[in-house]
């Protein structure tokens, strides 16, 4: 499934870098293109991220971006217009699973772990290889040609 080809009963995932690249207008045709993803997902789709995403997007927020936190907290509590999956016991589980069986960090895992529970077409991420299905989320890089 294509991004232009979201449906209002797709489901997405996006990783925090996506999320981060679309606030850093110091990241050039990255920030457009992932600005781009986000708005196209949020109008034709049901846009879902977890607490690790939330946790990470603060992090790289404060820490990377040199951003002041009380900002950064208001651009994080603003990622809660978006469905927030918890991780919990059976996400941690299934999440090393996915790590050993596909030969991907714990943490990469952990993210599509947690999109596969709530059954995610679509994982925007660059962090892993376009095109690739796994666990029944097929990862998406929108920085590919």
């Amino acid at each position: 499934m294509m991004p232009s080809e979201l449906g209002s009963n797709s489901r997405v995932f996006f990783d925090s870098n996506i999320l981060i690249y679309a606030i850093d207008e110091g990241s050039g045709e990255k920030c457009i293109a992932a600005r781009e993803a986000i708005s196209e997902a949020s109008q034709n789709a049901r846009v879902i991220i977890s607490t690790q995403v939330m946790q990470e997007f603060y992090n790289i927020a404060t820490r990377k971006l040199g951003m002041d936190p009380f900002y950064a907290k208001s651009l994080t509590k603003g990622l809660e217009r978006f469905e927030v999956v918890t991780n919990d016991a059976n996400t941690i589980s299934e999440a090393i699973d996915i790590s050993i069986l596909n030969k991907l960090s714990f943490w990469d895992s952990l993210l599509i772990a947690a999109a596969s529970q709530v059954n995610c077409d679509i994982f925007y991420s660059e962090d892993m290889n376009a095109g690739q299905t796994i666990a029944g989320v097929k990862v998406i890089n929108p920085f590919d040609e």
